[in-house]
């Protein structure tokens, strides 16, 4: 990875290249930032610096994800009762080398792996550590990048808690997660923190002019959506028909709580609309949660007389889109949000999908009637 291939993030650019120009490299360093907005692009930006400054060939290795002293721990869940990152590093270096932003919920889809618990093992520490009691093949510094420390069990962090604190000579190590909470505060005092902030909106939309052929108007919706996620708005750019999807299920869906009211067999509707949801990727399902509060957001302000902030409406198939806003109020749009922030976290938590959307399809036809 490439400096200018990373969107934006010009000032932590010029910080962690002035931090190796001066010699002032941390031996543990913990990048903390949604990975979409380039939290592991700019930690192999920042390893194929220090590996070139010492070998001006490392780079194109760095780059290919194949230099030997560069090496990776990340999630990944117990086959044939080992649980080692080597074992999956092809499909790992084939997904990051198609997409340096990528989720952990993508590498979960990557891999099939929906169902299955992803987490860094104490097994994969004891393999890292005999890793690097070993010299390094060009004579130079070593490497770990550990991508989502956050996911390292109990066992795992006690154990890579030892080997922070009496790393091998030579021995750099860049750890990423999304939320400093999430680790454990023993690991995170003997780390240097870097926080990756949000992409800025201009260098989003830069980003996505110069690579892809989209019209003004569809960037500007991407960029408002997206967040200052580049990772999500490339799958915003990309999701084509999947849009249409999004948005004829959320019809069906409020259309069946406004019915169920004062017809409950309109429940089997929500029923069967539930099935068809939760039969899909958790990805999918995830992307379809946040589709639907970014909706909500939209009709609150519609409602409170802010069109100019409106940037999308739906109008498809006859939905009288300002007559729905009308019903999206403070009265209910907390409740709404609440409930589908705790959908989303109940399938991060590898929840039944059925027994989430049905709860939160039942549960929308009792929120959008609250008017006071």
């Amino acid at each position: 990875m490439n400096w200018e291939n990373i969107a934006g993030q010009e000032n932590l650019k010029k910080l962690l290249r002035d931090s190796i120009a001066e010699n002032r490299v941390s031996h543990a360093q913990l990048f903390i930032g949604k990975e979409g907005y380039g939290t592991l692009p700019m930690v192999l930006a920042y390893a194929k610096e220090i590996l070139k400054g010492e070998n001006e060939h490392a780079a194109s290795k760095v780059e290919h994800l194949n230099h030997l002293d560069l090496h990776f721990s990340f999630p990944v869940f117990t086959d044939n009762r080992n649980s080692l990152s080597k074992n999956k590093f092809e499909e790992f270096r084939e997904m990051i080398m198609a997409s340096p932003y990528a989720s952990y919920d993508d590498w979960t889809a990557f891999l099939e792996s929906e169902n299955k618990q992803l987490f860094i093992s104490a097994d994969e520490v004891d393999d890292q550590n005999q890793k690097f009691a070993l010299k390094s093949f060009e004579g130079g510094t070593k490497i770990l990048i550990v991508w989502r420390a956050d996911k390292m069990n109990i066992a795992a962090s006690n154990k890579f808690l030892k080997f922070l604190e009496e790393p091998p000579a030579k021995t750099i190590i860049l750890l990423t997660a999304e939320d400093i909470n999430d680790i454990l505060p023993t690991i995170l005092s003997r780390t240097q923190v870097v926080e990756i902030p949000r992409i800025n909106d201009n260098d989003i939309e830069s980003y996505l002019k110069k690579n892809f052929s989209v019209s003004d108007d569809k960037v500007k919706e991407i960029v408002h959506e997206a967040q200052g996620d580049l990772n999500d708005a490339i799958k915003l750019l990309n999701s084509g028909n999947k849009s249409d999807e999004f948005e004829k299920l959320f019809v069906q869906w409020v259309r069946d709580a406004f019915m169920v009211k004062k017809k409950p067999q309109f429940l089997k509707s929500i029923i069967l609309w539930a099935r068809e949801i939760a039969g899909w990727n958790r990805e999918k399902q995830k992307n379809f949660l946040n589709y639907c509060s970014e909706i909500f957001r939209l009709a609150l302000l519609q409602n409170y007389q802010s069109e100019g902030l409106v940037y999308k409406k739906i109008n498809a198939d006859g939905f009288n889109w300002t007559g729905f806003s009308k019903f999206i109020s403070g009265a209910n749009i907390e409740s709404i949000l609440e409930e589908i922030s705790t959908a989303d976290l109940h399938l991060t938590r590898n929840g039944n999908p059925k027994i989430i959307w049905t709860d939160l399809g039942i549960k929308l036809s009792r929120y959008i009637h609250k008017s006071t």
